[in-house]
């Protein structure tokens, strides 16, 4: 780990201040609309925005690096994004900060593919899987750093504003400087949603649905703060607690899920999430009730969306990773589009409430959804899975395709599978039937080829 993020770190650092001015951005525009009285529909309108030019980033984006390189892209998506963040206090109109929203959204995908697909250049293919960890930790101390920042200033005024503009123009400077080439960039494969849907019903579902989830967590956690009359800093204590409680939550979720059927976890850790927000719904629990339900909501909601993305790896080919990462992505980002329209239209009709409702009932829908699968396919056996991944919903298809294939590396020491893998061809015999190789066929086929294979449901 150590020599991963000693030939990464000018990448990992500007990756992180890139995620301090983002996380800065989405809980200053929900405090500053509360302050400008623009209503919570057009703030849901305006942090749906985000998502819908983030999706449309990771669509137009590749196209865009593979005509004018790396270099070229960052440099002029990363300007964008610092002229756009200085002016959302001088143009206090929702209609305006929408479009704003859309294309930082638009940028800031183009951005993180770019600074994905080098990261992954800049590491050996052993090294893979502890370089995207690494990545992804470094997103989440981002936005937990932007929290804090969010208070040493006047919401209501421009230089809290300009803070996120500055950090965003630094972060460029390691990563461009740094002594690793541009890497080269082949197209994003695709595969139908047709043929998606087939082999993991239960990840495209979920991943649609945790999309609308984090989507709301994210972009109008502020905007519920705001209409709760909570302060400054307690809405940026509860935006921190939800990305901490992801946070912490990862190691032993991913422990487990090595272990265990990892749609039996899911669902443990959905009516969890149900349970914990029906408290906070039910009692006055005070702020501090309010942050431990956020990091609950958090510690659920993240090791989901990486189980959910582990679960689908597990029933693809190697071959197909590209292509199923690309379509995931863009089902979460279908979800998330939705997500902030949503509870935004609760929240205008029940009042804040309606954010912890939103929640609970999605968290119930994918939990319900969850066991029905569970009785129409047999688990894969924990010795047949890929490793458990720190993914989060605010990655490009980049990264998810480079987490499938480090996540599907044989998980043993190298030292360790080499040593194995010689013992048992030692002691192999073509002639001792009792000393041959189980062929999978002849035993029934692998979990993904069990039954007859006609439909999916009846595996």
């Amino acid at each position: 780990m150590i020599s991963v993020l000693r030939s990464t770190w000018p990448l990992l650092l500007g990756i992180m201040l890139l995620l301090v001015g983002n996380g800065m951005q989405g809980t200053l525009l929900g405090i500053r609309g509360g302050i400008e009285t623009m209503s919570t529909d057009r703030l849901a309108v305006v942090m749906s925005a985000y998502f819908g030019g983030f999706l449309l980033g990771s669509m137009f984006a590749p196209g865009m690096i593979q005509r004018v390189g790396h270099v070229r892209v960052f440099a002029a998506l990363g300007s964008l994004i610092s002229a756009v963040l200085i002016m959302y206090p001088a143009i206090p109109n929702w209609i305006v900060w929408a479009l704003l929203r859309l294309l930082i959204g638009f940028s800031f995908s183009g951005v993180y593919i770019t600074a994905e697909s080098w990261l992954n250049a800049s590491t050996s293919n052993d090294k893979r899987g502890q370089a995207m960890s690494l990545y992804m930790i470094v997103q989440m101390i981002g936005v937990i750093t932007a929290q804090l920042l969010v208070n040493i200033g006047d919401p209501g005024g421009y230089t809290v504003f300009i803070i996120p503009s500055v950090l965003v123009s630094l972060a460029f400077t390691p990563i461009l400087l740094s002594v690793q080439p541009a890497p080269a960039f082949g197209e994003l494969k695709r595969m139908s949603f047709l043929r998606l849907y087939r082999v993991s019903p239960l990840g495209c579902v979920g991943i649609c649905i945790m999309g609308s989830v984090f989507s709301a967590l994210l972009g109008m956690t502020s905007v519920w703060g705001t209409i709760e009359g909570l302060s400054v800093r307690e809405i940026s204590g509860v935006v921190a607690a939800i990305y901490l409680g992801g946070l912490i939550a990862q190691f032993p979720i991913g422990w487990l899920s090595d272990r265990m059927d990892r749609r039996r976890l899911m669902l443990q850790l959905l009516i969890l999430g149900v349970v914990g927000v029906t408290l906070v719904l039910s009692f006055d629990l005070g702020i501090w009730g309010i942050l431990a339900g956020a990091a609950l909501a958090g510690a659920v909601a993240n090791p989901v969306y990486a189980l959910l993305l582990a679960h689908a790896n597990d029933l693809l080919d190697a071959d197909d990773m590209a292509a199923a990462s690309a379509g995931l992505m863009f089902l979460n980002g279908v979800g998330a589009v939705g997500g902030p329209l949503i509870v935004g239209r609760l929240m205008a009709l029940v009042g804040p409430d309606g954010y912890w409702i939103y929640v609970g009932l999605l968290m119930s829908l994918l939990a319900a959804y969850t066991a029905w699968r569970m009785t129409r396919r047999e688990s894969v056996a924990t010795s047949e899975t890929g490793g458990y991944a720190v993914v989060t919903p605010t990655v490009s298809p980049v990264a998810v395709e480079y987490t499938f294939e480090a996540s599907s590396d044989d998980p043993r020491p190298a030292d360790e599978a080499e040593e194995q893998d010689l013992a048992a061809a030692e002691d192999y015999s073509p002639g001792e039937a009792g000393n041959a190789p189980q062929d999978p066929e002849s035993s029934g086929g692998s979990v993904q080829d069990e039954g007859s294979g006609e439909g999916d449901d009846r595996r």
